[in-house]
């Protein structure tokens, strides 16, 4: 007897939730820059990234862009990636998407800000071992109400949080950061 692999129908399934997520998102911010980027997985990676979407359209969570009064933007490292990127995670039960995104930010720099909306909508596409899908990566924008940083992240995957004039070298995603400091 052969056993019957599911992972087409959870990517049907991403795909669908992804599809509501995106649009929902983008009628509410008509104004918000778009951006998509690829991803090649593993095939077990592709069906915990799947399982994800489904949940809500996200693979990775919410995120946010914060900066503070002389323009420096704040990037937190993670220590699975051993990059810097922005601070955010993701979305537990019933949160919101824009929660999330505030609470991840005290967790991992230690700081409030006040939103402004969403900046960036992100489309991620992912293939593996034969099979694609895509989610959402909803980036919001805010200004620090604090500066002093500190990172108290629950999980331990951040490690360090610092303001940066210029992005360095190894920021993931560093193409679309500096595409959206260009605007």
């Amino acid at each position: 007897m052969t056993a019957v692999d599911n992972l087409w129908y959870l990517a049907d399934e991403a795909d669908q939730q992804a599809e509501r997520t995106y649009h929902r998102l983008q009628s509410a911010h008509a104004d918000v820059t778009g951006f998509t980027k690829t991803r090649w997985v593993s095939r077990p990676r592709f069906r915990t990234i799947a399982q994800r979407i489904g949940d809500n359209g996200l693979p990775y969570g919410s995120h946010v862009l914060v900066t503070r009064d002389s323009g420096d933007l704040l990037l937190v490292r993670h220590r699975d990636v051993d990059m810097w990127v922005l601070p955010g995670g993701e979305v537990d039960g019933s949160e919101t998407f824009e929660s999330a995104a505030r609470r991840e930010l005290i967790e991992e720099a230690g700081i409030p800000a006040t939103f402004e909306g969403l900046a960036l909508l992100g489309r991620v596409e992912f293939h593996g071992d034969g099979h694609t899908t895509w989610g959402v990566l909803p980036i919001y924008e805010g200004s620090a109400d604090a500066t002093d940083l500190s990172v108290e992240d629950p999980d331990g995957e951040i490690v360090d949080a610092r303001w940066f004039d210029t992005l360095p070298d190894d920021t993931r995603d560093r193409s679309v950061l500096q595409s959206w400091r260009e605007d």
